[in-house]
């Protein structure tokens, strides 16, 4: 087989790999089942419902290959996409209140005074996605360990595919759309603290031993 020619310009993923599989006569479930991810997770990123995955996303990596893609055509199509996104919503009230416990108590209230302003939005939108960078590192850890994610999910009482898909999800959360119990079980367990320095958003985080 002939190496993938490189995409010239890049295209939304999903575009991209509904044209691989119309091209290939495969289907989405043949697709899903390369992976390691359910139906649902490739019908949506075919029609657009679901985000483009991280450019890092092991996914991308199987799915090249099984679409006869070059290797750089996937995350370069997803960079593209995510760099057209804008900030959205704030994050949940209880999801900042987590976000808050993790530093200094006067740190806090000195944030919390700063979120209230018209820019307020903008740094609470950064806070929020330098911790989610932080979290979504030791996820895609996680989804290197295929060993670990099987004894996870025979402790658990719940399939592989299942765990997988969780952490997968997970990836894909940005601070809007982030939910407590997500922080609780993705931010909050491996972040001990943190503080930025308002004006040069320049963020230290400690992380948990």
């Amino acid at each position: 087989m002939p190496p993938a020619v490189r995409l010239k310009d890049p295209i939304p993923v999903g575009r991209l790999v509904q044209r691989r599989l119309r091209e290939l006569k495969r289907t989405p479930r043949e697709l899903a089942d390369a992976v390691r991810v359910s139906e649902t997770y490739i019908a949506d990123i075919v029609s657009g419902r679901r985000r483009a995955p991280a450019p890092g996303s092991d996914v991308y990596v199987t799915m090249g290959k099984f679409l006869q893609l070059h290797r750089d055509d996937l995350p370069t199509c997803a960079r593209a996409e995510r760099a057209a996104e804008r900030p959205g919503g704030r994050p949940h009230p209880e999801v900042r209140r987590r976000v808050l416990d993790l530093c200094d108590p006067q740190h806090a209230k000195t944030l919390e005074r700063r979120f209230a302003r018209p820019e307020g939005a903008e740094l609470e939108w950064v806070i929020v996605g330098r911790l989610l960078e932080v979290a979504r590192g030791f996820v895609s850890r996680q989804l290197d360990d295929e060993v670990g994610m099987r004894v996870a999910a025979g402790r658990e009482g719940r399939a592989y595919l299942d765990v997988r898909m969780r952490l997968l999800e997970f990836l894909d959360v940005v601070p809007d759309s982030l939910t407590p119990q997500d922080c609780e079980n993705f931010v909050s367990s491996r972040i001990a603290a943190w503080q930025i320095d308002v004006e040069s958003r320049a963020m230290k985080i400690q992380l948990r031993s």
